[in-house]
């Protein structure tokens, strides 16, 4: 089996290293880049199976890499921030982030995220798709279609969607939704749940305009409409 490709975006020599070191010890193929504005053409010339992203970086920040990323790839990104304002984590994520590090941390710690998004992304598939509606959901192929075109979401918007689907009407708290996409618990998380599911209403409202398809339960979580048409 080939061997996970990891791409370390990291402009400080020692953190790289030992993330690095971590990594490949842990059996993945790593490489790295320290400049924000030679990320893209590495990206695209040199596929990875996930992204450990600097928010801090010479040239472009991590934060506007991770946007530019995401208009052609959904590949999984985690951020690494020295920052401990909110909005940075929420932005990041906003944009398409699978998760975010603060500086300083365990590269134990993020060797473990690292193997919980690949083995959530390739976890083994449904049996069937999921059909509420004209919302379809294919797990095997990774893609959800509304009235049979594309909708194009990230590994988490994702995740979200497909446990919600697999039991409509249920209410699922920020708790079980953060450890049935993520694959752990992870402290600070719960308010970012909120930002993924912004972010999935907002693209199938695109779809199915007026329509409630992820109702809010005040003080409990969030629920999909079985009635979704």
């Amino acid at each position: 089996m080939t061997s996970k490709h990891i791409l370390i975006v990291e402009d400080e020599e020692k953190i790289a290293s030992l993330l690095g070191d971590y990594l490949k010890s842990a059996g993945f193929r790593t490489s790295t880049q320290n400049h924000g504005d030679r990320v893209i053409s590495q990206v695209k010339k040199d596929p990875s199976d996930l992204i450990l992203l600097d928010i801090m970086l010479p040239g472009k920040n991590g934060i506007e890499l991770c946007r530019e990323i995401r208009q052609f790839s959904n590949v999984p990104i985690i951020m690494i921030t020295a920052r401990v304002e909110e909005i940075d984590r929420l932005l990041g994520l906003e944009l398409g982030a699978d998760d975010y590090i603060c500086k300083p941390f365990s590269p134990r710690e993020v060797v473990a995220r690292v193997k919980a998004i690949l083995r959530r992304l390739h976890a083994k598939p449904l049996s069937q798709n999921l059909v509420i509606g004209s919302i379809c959901l294919d797990d095997k192929a990774h893609q959800v279609m509304i009235d049979k075109q594309v909708l194009d979401l990230t590994p988490n918007e994702f995740g979200l969607l497909k446990v919600m689907m697999s039991q409509p009407n249920r209410v699922f708290s920020r708790n079980e939704l953060i450890n049935r996409i993520q694959g752990y618990d992870f402290e600070g998380y719960d308010r970012t749940i909120d930002t993924h599911i912004k972010n999935l209403r907002k693209k199938i409202a695109e779809r199915l305009p007026g329509q409630e398809i992820i109702s809010t339960v005040y003080g409990v979580g969030y629920k999909f409409s079985a009635s979704a048409e």
